[in-house]
């Protein structure tokens, strides 16, 4: 055996020695041997363990791929995330001041993919191994919320129903106010049986909505989402914010960075996570890619009391970004774009200068390359929070304040 000393966590979670090497489930400082293959240790040893270590509270963990960083303490992630933000922005030359992370505490995960596989004697249902197809089951999971783990037999009962035999099927749930809200995929092509075995199984297991595919089969109660003082009602499926105490972090943030504005656009705005609650004290103009996403928003905005006006758009703000003269109106903006970050439309923030952005990222280095065209463009770059919902993973979120001077 090799002995290596780790010299830094890598952006995947692994620790990397000199070569590069890369050794899983490793930290900073440590030093270890094992049998080299390529540029991977493996049947790693720790002859010195780093004082970060800590036991992993989840006995899946060395199986699972659901987390990556269950061995090493919450100050070392938050610092670690904090870090992986601040060397995105050196690479363009930006420095920020980093305020506390905010970190989900276990068990607090509403929504989840599972995988799951018929067998010979039944299904599986869980998360993938490691860098694997291989489906591990996950009763003592410590990052769902315990309302969310009832999916799981749910999801092996999905399988045993319209999985095929060679390819297993993808379970998104989440919980709604209304219950578990399930949107399948991979399955079997739907016929007249497939469906009325669905609506059994939707009612046995007390779903409040099931999707198959592009097709609802059956909505039982509505699978509201709170939004502020809103509830809206997402497309099956569709993105929502990891935990609820995830989004009130990041809603916290934006409504401070937004305070006072009267009038704020809202990019990238899906089922009304910011637009809704800011409605309460501003005028709101929400544009989203997704139609179905913009529909919960408005009908949310709708049925709700005491909102301010709320506008939208359907618009793809990849190809076709709000313009300089669309956002002169505003004195504010929210944008929280995709991974890729929001290049076209915030080279159209510049020109148009809002005097306040708040930015919500899930990804450093995009948010990095558009943090450095907003401050060529004459804004300054304020206070950084980490947001950590996806606790345990190498998922990073963020928001920042973007302010320029008016005259």
């Amino acid at each position: 055996m090799t002995r290596y000393t780790i010299n830094r966590l890598g952006h995947q979670g692994d620790g990397i020695a000199d070569g590069p090497i890369f050794v899983p489930m490793t930290l900073p400082g440590e030093v270890v041997k094992g049998d080299l293959d390529g540029n991977r240790l493996n049947n790693v040893k720790i002859e010195t363990p780093s004082p970060d270590r800590v036991a992993a509270p989840c006995r899946h963990f060395r199986s699972c791929g659901g987390c990556q960083l269950q061995h090493a303490s919450d100050g070392f992630v938050a610092g670690w995330k904090t870090e992986v933000v601040a060397t995105a922005l050196a690479a363009h030359g930006l420095e920020a001041q980093f305020l506390p992370v905010s970190t989900s505490p276990p068990c607090s995960r509403r929504r989840a993919t599972f995988a799951a596989r018929r067998t010979k004697k039944g299904a599986l249902a869980g998360f993938h191994a490691k860098a694997s197809d291989v489906v591990v089951e996950i009763p003592g999971c410590q990052l769902l919320h315990p309302d969310l783990m009832a999916a799981l037999p749910v999801a092996q009962a999905l399988a045993v129903a319209g999985a095929s035999r060679k390819n297993g099927i993808s379970v998104a749930a989440t919980l709604s106010l209304g219950g578990l809200d399930l949107a399948v995929s991979d399955g079997k092509p739907l016929d007249g049986t497939l469906r009325i075995a669905l609506a059994h199984l939707a009612e046995r297991h007390d779903l409040a909505r099931l999707a198959w595919d592009d097709e609802v089969i059956v909505t039982r109660r509505a699978p509201e989402q709170q939004f502020g003082p809103a509830r809206g009602v997402p497309p099956p499926g569709s993105f929502l914010q990891a935990t609820s105490e995830g989004q009130a972090a990041l809603l916290s943030e934006v409504a401070g960075i937004t305070e006072g504005a009267k009038r704020i656009v809202d990019l990238f705005a899906g089922c009304g996570t910011f637009a809704l609650p800011l409605a309460a004290r501003a005028e709101i103009h929400a544009v989203e890619g997704d139609a179905a996403m913009i529909g919960a928003l408005d009908d949310g905005w709708r049925k709700t009391q005491g909102l301010k006006a709320v506008t939208h758009e359907v618009r793809d703000l990849f190809r076709r970004p709000l313009m300089q003269d669309e956002l002169a109106p505003f004195d504010a903006a929210v944008i929280d774009p995709p991974r890729a970050g929001a290049q076209a439309q915030v080279a159209e923030l510049c020109r148009s200068g809002i005097p306040r952005i708040a930015y919500v990222s899930c990804n450093p280095a995009s948010f990095a390359r558009d943090a450095a065209a907003l401050v060529a463009g004459g804004y300054t770059l304020g206070p950084v929070r980490v947001v950590d919902q996806f606790r345990w993973s190498t998922h990073v979120e963020l928001v920042a304040e973007f302010t320029i001077k008016t005259e």
